[in-house]
């Protein structure tokens, strides 16, 4: 019943973006704006056709795509224990592509935010709730933070899921921070999602040395 619901909600989704194209289809000149540098500028057009079809297309590709691929894992056992989580990651996947050609559509119709700070907040809430699937997320091939060292280990992915799950959330709050300073959204939203992709990476191997290192020692008490 769950996992019918979060499939009525998916497609949901996708009618309303096709038809908030549809609606605004006429009221648009044959180009407009689709791209913005980090000044909240735009400085990009495209044709209305491309730009307004783009979202739905997307949105249908996405929730096919992320539906089934847990089926294809290995690990599949794994995922159906933290299966309701992802279900609604990927409707807030596509509630976030929605708000972005929600945006979109507005901006080229004349009201014109700092695109930026318009969109910090869907990344605030995307960001918040990656973390929330992290701290769910059991070892498997497609879902969460995969390092060769997280996939070689349920002890390191553990380890490692619980600090990114809190570094998630911290993103996410310092994202709905940016959302107050126009001029430095972009650092606010980007900046700390690929500090602490990185950190999160050395961090997965730093667990796994120190791991190794733990069973390496009991073998040899075992021994002796």
């Amino acid at each position: 019943m769950a996992c019918m619901k979060m499939q009525i909600a998916l497609m949901a989704l996708v009618i309303v973006s096709i038809a908030l194209s549809a609606a605004v289809y006429p009221m648009l000149p044959e180009r407009i704006a689709s791209h913005w540098n980090i000044d909240g500028v735009a400085d990009d057009a495209a044709s209305k056709t491309v730009v307004l079809g783009l979202m739905p297309g997307l949105m249908i590709v996405l929730a096919l795509l992320l539906w089934f691929i847990p089926s294809l894992d290995p690990l599949k056992r794994n995922i159906a224990s933290f299966r309701p989580y992802y279900n609604r990651f990927i409707v807030l996947i596509l509630a976030f592509l929605l708000y972005l050609q929600l945006v979109v559509i507005v901006w080229n119709l004349g009201v014109q935010p700092h695109i930026g700070q318009a969109l910090a907040p869907a990344f605030a809430a995307l960001f918040y709730y990656c973390g929330i699937l992290l701290q769910h997320a059991k070892r498997n091939w497609f879902i969460g933070i995969r390092t060769p060292w997280t996939l070689s280990s349920d002890r390191v992915w553990a380890a490692t899921h619980r600090r990114g799950s809190s570094l998630f959330k911290v993103a996410g709050v310092i994202a709905l921070v940016g959302a107050l300073l126009p001029s430095l959204t972009f650092y606010f939203v980007i900046i700390p999602v690929i500090a602490f992709a990185i950190y999160i990476t050395i961090y997965s191997y730093v667990v796994y040395q120190h791991s190794e290192g733990h069973i390496k020692i009991a073998k040899r008490r075992k021994r002796q």
